[in-house]
Formats: structure tokens, sequence, C-alpha cells
């Protein structure tokens, strides 16, 4: 028969309750002590150890289950106090196992969630921020944000030991297996979150608003009727901002300050800032159009900060060509708009200017380093090659940044190193070109404004006299500290705008026939031979080179493909297929082709003559990478599209390059950016 074990004291408490019997053993060594020195010492002694011994052995055994049972009592009142304290603690308490499963909660948990302790699922059914995620990341305690219904808590969530918890009173059953748990407090901000979302409500958002075309667009009417399109632009203005509670106060005859409350700036980009439009609207026999660009600055640590995030968002809106609105809250930078055509400026005033500051940091410069960007095509090489004349004009060293050469600009550059006109060194490798790099070089920059798209992006640390070049829209990603940025949207290729530096450069500028043809052939092939984003200064710069030796038919030939790319090109257009009814979306093979990215643009061109298409988008797999060519006519701004995909370009041009993906990945991630576009309004 199985003995049944004792209720037995321990710890301290056993410490405490075996004292009077080490007295015993105490008084018994003073016993004999006294015998030792008086017999009749000790015996009196004696009397008094055995009346204690006894008296010791009698409380101690009648009082023990007495005290016991006191003991006993005070824990299973204690653990119920505990019990009966946690259960109804005012603040919402709950226990999860490792997984984010409830096992238990408290009746305030239960009165918040609505649900009672029968309620066993995840914890990310009440409260979605809390994921499996969060829980398998958790440290030893976490606090995080999380919503109720129209309730907002802070959450904290702390790892609890299981032994900690099976020592303690049984309120809960603990899970078999399990080496922690997770306690869960929740503390209601309700009102707090309240207050800080009223007080960023009130906050004051400081913006710009600049006419973009305001001159030519009253040189377009009648002059009489002038003062009315001022009144009716500013009516708009006032009445659009007056809506939601702003003020508006006019600058200048073309700009104007206007400041809202922060509350109002998600309705703004709700409606995707329809001011655009409505300006647009306004016709009383005006030829053209009036538009207008917005900056906003949002998210300063003061009024003065926010000023200049709008400064540099108007700045950023003028640079991509206008109509658009921009707000830069801190570092994040949102576009809006930017769907009609930038019309070309007729005065050339600007280039003049720019030339001859180019000509000065040029001048002061020990040698000139001239770069495009990565995969350098016709126009970026076509550039180079004006910057590099305009270089050699004033008997200064100048080289070419080339990388891998590909098949679209091998045949220009066997011309010029087949011609002894030209030094052994104007084209330079990366390496040999960070050696030559230094602070007293002058670093051209052409068709391109991203610091990533650079042919070396590291040549841009080793000098501080960078001069950009570029036709293409601003993003957020910009060549900072640039001495001399000449960005102009409107021109249809940056050859365009290299050939009208060089007419301002010098009065004697001669440009030899293999020049000429370079920076023509860039012309040629962003304008999809005088096509697209053609102007009158188009032709201007088109009529000076062939002035200058520029031969049609010698161009012509060297634009010629060879069979298994025109194949390609064959391909893509047949493979085509026509998504929302508008959009052309094609693969274009790159087996066995020297530039495939070269025929995927060429074939996004073709797709655009094909009835009903607005725009075309021509996928390329190269070099374990996707590249995105985007064309279209007039009715669609392909450049925005490429900027969700993380590109940009042109609204008419525009492309994009995707790492990590399949084809059939990156269509399908085009085919979402399209969709949802279409749905938000923006194309």
């Amino acid at each position: 028969m199985k003995k049944k074990k004792k209720v037995q004291y321990s710890g301290k408490l056993k410490s405490y309750m075996q004292w009077p019997m080490v007295m015993l053993v105490f008084l018994l060594v003073m016993n004999a002590a006294v015998y030792m020195v008086n017999v009749k010492a000790g015996a009196i002694v004696s009397v008094f150890f055995l009346l204690y011994t006894v008296m010791a052995l009698v409380m101690f055994f009648h009082y023990k289950p007495s005290i016991m049972n006191e003991m006993i009592s005070f824990a299973t009142q204690y653990g119920q106090i505990q019990k009966t304290l946690l259960n109804e603690f005012s603040i919402p308490y709950a226990l999860l196992d490792g997984e984010g499963k409830v096992i238990w909660m408290n009746e305030a948990f239960c009165k918040v969630v609505g649900k009672d302790r029968q309620y066993k699922k995840n914890i990310a059914g009440l409260f979605p921020e809390i994921g499996s995620g969060t829980i398998a990341r958790l440290e030893e305690e976490t606090s995080l944000q999380v919503h109720f219904g129209e309730q907002d808590f802070s959450a904290r969530l702390q790892k609890v030991s299981i032994e900690s918890l099976t020592k303690s009173v049984t309120l809960v059953e603990v899970p078999e297996g399990e080496n922690f748990m997770i306690a869960m407090y929740l503390f209601d901000n309700t009102e707090l979150v309240k207050y800080k979302r009223e007080n960023d409500e009130q906050k004051m958002v400081a913006g710009l608003i600049y006419l973009d075309n305001y001159d030519e667009a009253l040189d377009s009417i009648e002059e009489v009727r002038r003062s009315l399109l001022v009144a009716l632009i500013d009516r708009k203005i006032n009445k659009y901002i007056s809506a939601y509670d702003g003020v508006v106060k006019k600058l200048e005859k073309d700009k104007y300050f206007m400041i809202i409350k922060n509350k109002y700036l998600e309705e703004l980009k709700a409606n995707r800032f329809s001011l655009l439009e409505e300006v647009k609207a306004v016709n009383i026999g005006n030829e053209m159009s009036v538009t207008l660009s917005i900056g906003i600055g949002v998210g300063g640590s003061g009024y003065v900060q926010n000023c200049e995030f709008s400064r540099i968002a108007i700045e950023l809106a003028l640079g991509r060509g206008g109509d658009q609105a921009v707000v830069k809250d801190h570092d994040q930078i949102s576009y809006y708009g930017g769907k009609s055509q930038q019309m070309e400026k007729s005065t050339r005033v600007k280039a003049r200017v720019k030339a001859h500051a180019l000509r000065e940091f040029i001048g002061s410069a020990d040698e000139v380093v001239v770069m495009g960007h990565k995969i350098t095509d016709i126009d970026s090489f076509g550039a180079a090659v004006g910057i590099y004349r305009a270089a050699q004009m004033m008997n200064k060293k100048a080289h070419i940044v080339i990388g891998e050469i590909n098949g679209s600009i091998r045949p220009w550059i066997n011309m010029f190193l087949e011609s002894r006109e030209y030094d052994e060194d104007m084209f330079v490798k990366h390496e040999r070109a960070m050696e030559i790099v230094n602070s007293h070089t002058v670093l051209v920059v052409v068709d391109t404004n991203r610091p990533s798209m650079c042919e070396c992006e590291e040549l841009l640390s080793q000098t501080k006299t960078i001069v950009v070049l570029d036709h293409h829209r601003q993003s957020s990603e910009v060549i900072k500290n640039a001495v001399l940025s000449y960005i102009e949207p409107y021109a249809s290729s940056a050859c365009e705008m290299v050939a009208e530096i060089l007419q301002y450069f010098s009065d004697d500028v001669r440009l030899k026939s293999i020049e000429a043809d370079s920076i023509y052939a860039g012309i040629i092939i962003d304008t999809n031979n005088f096509v697209a984003k053609t102007g009158v200064r188009t032709f201007e710069a088109a009529a000076f080179l062939r002035r200058c030796g520029a031969d049609v038919t010698r161009v012509r030939k060297l634009f010629r493909n060879d069979m298994s790319a025109y194949k390609a090109r064959a391909e893509a257009v047949r493979h085509a297929e026509v998504y929302m009814d508008c959009y052309a979306i094609s693969r274009c093979p790159s087996e066995n082709i020297d530039s495939p990215t070269v025929v995927g643009a060429q074939a996004a061109n073709e797709l655009l003559n094909i009835i009903g298409v607005k725009a075309s988008f021509v996928l390329t797999n190269f070099n374990n990478r996707i590249y995105i060519s985007a064309r279209a006519i007039d009715e669609v701004n392909v450049q925005i599209i490429m900027e969700r995909m993380g590109g940009g370009g042109h609204m008419n041009i525009a492309g994009a390059q995707l790492d990590g993906v399949t084809l059939d990945e990156a269509v399908k991630k085009l085919k979402e950016v399209l969709t949802k576009m279409t749905e938000e309004g923006a194309i």
C-alpha cells in the first residue's frame, strides 16, 4: 500500500519552526557547563531544561496542525484574491500562446473586444496589426498601436515564462510543449489619439501656385480680353482654395502663395488637385490653355521648413514640365497631374545663358569628362560628342565615358576610332575615368539627371564642378550640388539642347560631319523621325546640323538593323496583346540579338500605329534584368506610369528596369499598375 505523503514545512518557514529545537541543543550544552562548575546549580538548570523541553515539544506538535491549516487557508484566500483582482482588473489583460492564440482574458478585455471567455481564436482576428510576423519577432517586451472599432489602443506584449506560471495560482491551463506565453495589456489611447489628430489637422500647410505659360497664353488672345482671362484664373484659384478654408495671396502676376489646414490636404490629394483641370478649362478665345503648377510643403519642423519644402516642390513640378502638383512631405514626394504636353518655349534666351555659363566652367578647368546614362543610346552618345567638340573648341582635353558598348552605338564609335582626327583616349572606361576626374575637372552629365542612371556614378563624388544637361522630367532622385543644371522637359532630345548650346558657344562654331551626324541621329531617334515631341526649335537645331554637314542618307544607313533584330521586332509586334482595350503589351525576344533593348523600343513605336492603341509597353529580358519600353502619342502619360514601376522619362517616351522578377511577373505587375492608376483617375 502506497504511503501517503504528509504536508511538510519548507523554505524559511521550516527554519523558523525548527528554531526551538536548536535552542534545546544550546541549553543542553549550557547545562553541561554549569555541572562542571557546580553540581547543585547544574541540577537546578537541568530541572528548568526538562520543563522547557516538555513545553517546546507539546507546543510544537500540538499547534503544528493548526498553524499549517491557518497557512493553507491564508494561501488559498490570497490566491482567490489574486484571481479576483486579475479578473476584475480595470486594464484589459489577456494571455496568448506562442502562436498568438487567445488562452484567457479578463472581464475588461472581454468588454473591449465584445467576446466571452470561450473565444480561443488567434488575436489577429481581433487586432489585424498583431500578425504572425509580430509574434515571431517579439522580444521580451514590445508596444504597438492597434485599433478596434472606433477605439485606439496601445498594446503591450510581454513574454512570460511557463515555469513562473505553473508555480503560481492555476488561473489557466498551460498548454503542453510551450516554452513561453504572451501577456497582452491594452491601454486606451482613443482620446489621446483624437487630440493628436486634431492638433495635426490644425497645422498649417504652405503652398506655391505658379502659372506655367502666363505670357504665352496672354499673347494668344486679343489685348482687350487679357484682363478678363487673368480675372477668371484668379477667381478659379481663390474659389478653389477658399472652399478648403484656405488663404491665397498673389505674389506676382503669375505666382501665388497659399495656406491651408493639414486636414484638407488629404481631400486635395483625393481629387488629385482638380484645380489643374479647372484652370485649363478656362477659355475665352485663347488658343493656348493656361496650365499651372502647385508645390505643397508639409511635415517640416516648422512653418519656415514647410515653406522651403513648398519651394523645392514647385521647382520639381516646373522641372518636370509643369501642369502638375508636387507634395513634399519631409523626405516623401508625391506627384499628381502632369497629363498635358509641355508647350515648347519659342525664346532661346535660356539656352544662350546656359551656353555662356558652360563656357566659363570649361575655360577654368584642366580637363572635361562627359558621361551619359547606362546602356548608352545614340541620343546620349550624340550629346556627349557635342560637349566633346565644345571642349575641343576651347583647346581643353576631353574624354567620353563609355561602359559596355552595345550594338546601337558600336558603328558610331568605330567611325571615331577609325578617324585619325580624334585622340585614342577620346573614349575611356570607368576605371580610367576615375583616375582622370579630380577637383580640377568639369564633369558633364548628359541625357539623365538621376545619379543611379549615370554611366559611372562614382565620378559624381570626385569633383565639385558638375554640369547636368537633360531633357527628361525630374524625379525625387536628382544629382545634387550641380553647379549648372539645364533640364528642359519640352526639348525633344539631349542632342537638340546641345545643338542649341553649340550655336551660342562660339561665333565661329564648326562641327565635323561625323559629329553633326551623331547629334542629328540623336534627334531622329528621340523624335521617332520627327514625329514625337517635335517643335520649331527641333527643326532649327536640325537645320543647324545640316549646315554643319550632317548627311541624312548616311545616318539612315547606320540605323539599319540586321535580320535577327528585324525578326525579333516583328515577333514582338505579332504577339502583342491589348489590355483594357487600349494598352498594347508585348514581350521582345532577346536571344542572339546584340541590342534587345533597342529592338524593344522600336517595337513599342511600331505598336502605336495600331488603331485604338493609346500606349504600348514592350518588355525585354536582358542580362537578368527586365527592361520596359513605354510609348504613347498624346492620350496617355507613360512617364507617370513608369514612375510607378520605378522608372521615368517623358509623357510620350519612358521606360523602367526591374530586377529579381521574371517576364511574366513583370507583365502582371504592369497590368496591376495600369488597373490601379485607371481606378484612381491618374491616367
